[in-house]
């Protein structure tokens, strides 16, 4: 079941380009404000050995979003699966996304600046609950991805026998 619908969704190169846009840009983005990136003498991507579990947690909440939104983007164009239904998804990715965002200094600063000690209040909040918010995430687009291929193949199912009885009446 699984494989027909991705078969299905990705058998389209747009959403396969759009779903790689998303994790690669995910990726980047989270890696830049989680400090994995650095820009400042030269180009350097580092991961110290005690952060390989939160880097591995954004590189799967990255990738599970490319699908998810991917996903829930075919459902609500081409099979008119509702806003609302496919929204966790974009649910999940915000949080994921949001989860470390606010956690390194140059932004929490700003943050902090900003919005006083409601953004302290914030930043704190998602520096230290940064794990268990993107094992939610994780949580919350794997169920979305269930529900997506669930209601893509229901629907496939439903519009493909319509279409058989319909080409068995004309002829």
């Amino acid at each position: 079941m699984h494989k027909d619908a991705l078969r299905l969704v990705f058998s389209n190169k747009r959403y396969l380009a759009l779903s790689v846009a998303i994790f690669v840009s995910l990726l980047i983005v989270l890696s830049i404000v989680s400090e994995y990136i650095f820009f400042s003498p030269i180009l350097l991507f580092y991961v110290p050995a005690y952060e390989i579990t939160n880097f591995s947690l954004v590189v799967i909440v990255s990738a599970l979003s490319g699908l998810v939104i991917s996903l829930s983007i075919y459902r609500i164009r081409m099979l008119d699966g509702g806003a609302r239904r496919s929204g966790t998804g974009f649910l999940g990715s915000i949080i994921g996304a949001s989860a470390g965002a606010c956690s390194c200094g140059s932004i929490g600063f700003a943050v902090v600046s900003t919005f006083g000690a409601v953004g302290g209040t914030a930043t704190a909040f998602l520096t230290n609950y940064a794990l268990p918010l993107r094992l939610v995430s994780i949580a919350i687009l794997g169920y979305t991805y269930y529900v997506s291929v669930k209601g893509i193949m229901g629907q496939c199912k439903i519009t493909g026998s319509q279409a058989d009885g319909i080409h068995r009446n004309e002829l």
